[in-house]
């Protein structure tokens, strides 16, 4: 019986090299309803994803590698041909003056490495509105 109540599915996409932890968040909030569209180890690999799509997911989340030179370039990349895709840090850099310059460079949220399923879930719902 239909109580008309249905809850819509978030459609994700993760961007992130291959992490044990990341592994379960993605699992437990696949489990907790979410969609993730897929999974890449690298932006470059992201952007071919999403181009293959047809419908796009309403937020990334994206593991930075700052040791990548090319990651600012990339980033631009992906901001320029998926304007309407809100991007979701996740970083090991504690820093406020990363975190803030992230926020005003492309990013509408950021996560701290160390944070948990139900972290995730709250700045996935800030960003999308839900």
């Amino acid at each position: 019986m239909e109580t008309g109540t249905s809850r819509q599915k978030i459609d994700l996409a993760f961007i992130n090299d291959k992490s044990p932890i990341l592994d379960i968040i993605c699992n437990d909030l696949i489990d907790s309803g979410f969609d993730v569209l897929f999974r890449t180890e690298n932006i470059e690999d992201g952007l071919s994803k999403l181009s293959t799509l047809k419908a796009f997911p309403k937020a990334c989340i994206i593991d930075l590698d700052f040791y990548d030179k090319s990651i600012l370039k990339q980033l631009r990349k992906l901001r320029s041909e998926y304007p309407k895709v809100k991007l979701i840090a996740h970083s090991d850099i504690d820093n406020e003056k990363v975190g803030k310059a992230l926020l005003d460079m492309c990013f509408s949220s950021f996560l701290l490495l160390g944070s948990n399923t139900i972290d995730f879930k709250k700045a996935i719902k800030k960003v999308v509105g839900s």
